[in-house]
């Protein structure tokens, strides 16, 4: 019989999720039902026991929840890789970004910079630190809140430059996607599944949610990931 699959997942794998989960509908007659939210915010509902059949994060996300027993153990499957990427303000002059050395000199010349609270914004804080500019930069951060995509503050005119998951700024209009982090700075993340503690492993729709993770992970999936700028895990 047809199952309702519950799931929360970061903004990042959103558009992703909701492509793969109609034609896994049309594949098996199960349906994914998918709030997209945060990822902070995601990680800290299912900490709170907020019921879900499945939490989709980037995988050291996943890995906590699976520590802390809010995610079953072993129930962990890798989904997508998802590289960082640069985008300008549509009509906006294009700075270089081939090399990590024109990427730092970009950052530089930016007056304002952005990125996310998630994973791509956590490695730029780090990337920042490690170029020395910290201090210098201080000023001109602006981090998007929770949920709010870095491109809206491109597009919107309210940053110069800005930084998130190529999946995240890829339909976003009013932007210009200047392309990923040169080879020398790159930085991929994985996105995880796994099914939370909230679930009864012995239900029918465990049985669904296995089927929806084997989907995703399947052949089937791939050319979708390519379509939103990622690939398989």
């Amino acid at each position: 019989m047809p199952c309702t699959v519950t799931a929360i997942s970061s903004k990042a794998t959103q558009p992703l999720l909701q492509q793969l989960g109609a034609a896994f509908e049309a594949h098996s007659g199960h349906r994914l039902q998918l709030e997209s939210v945060g990822g902070v915010d995601a990680a800290r509902r299912v900490q709170a026991g907020e019921a879900f059949d499945i939490v989709f994060l980037a995988a050291d996300a996943i890995d906590r929840l699976l520590a802390s027993g809010h995610a079953h153990p072993g129930s962990r499957v890798d989904i997508a890789k998802s590289p960082i990427a640069v985008a300008v303000r549509a009509g906006a002059a294009q700075p270089d970004i081939s090399t990590g050395a024109a990427l730092r000199q970009a950052v530089l010349d930016a007056p304002s910079i952005s990125f996310s609270t998630g994973p791509s914004g956590q490695y730029l804080t780090q990337l920042f630190a490690r170029w020395g500019l910290a201090d210098t930069l201080a000023p001109r951060l602006v981090q998007a809140p929770p949920g709010v995509p870095v491109g809206s503050l491109v597009a919107s005119g309210q940053v110069a430059l800005g930084f998130q998951q190529l999946s995240e700024l890829l339909p976003l209009p009013g932007i210009q996607v200047l392309g990923t982090l040169p080879p020398d700075v790159a930085y991929i993340t994985t996105f995880s599944a796994a099914l939370c503690s909230t679930l009864d492993l012995g239900s029918a729709p465990a049985d669904a949610a296995r089927a929806l993770l084997d989907y995703l992970v399947s052949d089937a999936a791939a050319a979708a990931k390519q379509a939103q700028g990622m690939t398989p895990a």
